[in-house]
C-alpha cells in the first residue's frame, strides 16, 4: 500500500466517483491537482492524500468514498445546504465532535435524499460542520423515528 500514482488517471478517476457520490462538480472541490494516491496490493487506489493528510478512502466493496474530515470539510464547503447534512440539536453537538454516534431522536432536519450507506455531513443548526460518517437511515427516516442511530460517525470535529 504504499506506492504512490501520479494526478492524471487516478485524479480523474477519483473526481468522476465524487461526482457520481456527490453531484456534478464534487470531485473537483473535493480533489485538487495537488492529490496524491495510495495504492492498495491490488493496485487499486485506497487512499487520497492532499498534503500528507488523507481525505478520502475508497471503499473496496463498493468503490465509493468514506471521507476524513478534512476531506468533510472540502465538500461542506462546495455544497449548498442542506444537501447530505444530517443537522442535531445544540446538546449533543459536543458528544458528535468527539466521534459519538448521532441518534434519531437528536436529528432536526436531514436532506431528504439521503439513503441509509450513504457519506453524509454531520452539521449543527447554524451549518458548522461537526462530524462526517455513514447514515444509518435515510434522511425521512431519520426525521420520523425518535430512537436508535441515524449517523454512524466516523470523525468529529472540533470547532
Amino acid at each position: 500500500m504504499s506506492t504512490e500514482l501520479s494526478q492524471n488517471s487516478a485524479g480523474n478517476r477519483v473526481r468522476t466517483i465524487a461526482d457520481y457520490q456527490f453531484g456534478k462538480g464534487a470531485g473537483a472541490a473535493i480533489f485538487p491537482d495537488e492529490c496524491t494516491f495510495k495504492l492498495s496490493t491490488t493496485k487499486r487506489i485506497r487512499y487520497v492524500m492532499l498534503d500528507g493528510v488523507r481525505i478520502a478512502t475508497v471503499r473496496a466493496h463498493d468503490g465509493r468514498f468514506t471521507l476524513s474530515i478534512e476531506g468533510a470539510e472540502r465538500l461542506w464547503r462546495y455544497l449548498p445546504a442542506p444537501a447530505y447534512r444530517v443537522t442535531v440539536a445544540e446538546e449533543v453537538a459536543e458528544y458528535i465532535m468527539k466521534g459519538k454516534n448521532a441518534m434519531a431522536k437528536h436529528v432536526t432536519a436531514a436532506d431528504p435524499a439521503i439513503m441509509a450507506g450513504e457519506e453524509v455531513l454531520v452539521v449543527t443548526g447554524d451549518d458548522k460542520l461537526i462530524g462526517t460518517g455513514n447514515a444509518l437511515l435515510s434522511g425521512d427516516e431519520m426525521m420520523a423515528f425518535n430512537y436508535g442511530g441515524a449517523v454512524q460517525v466516523r470523525s468529529g470535529r472540533l470547532i
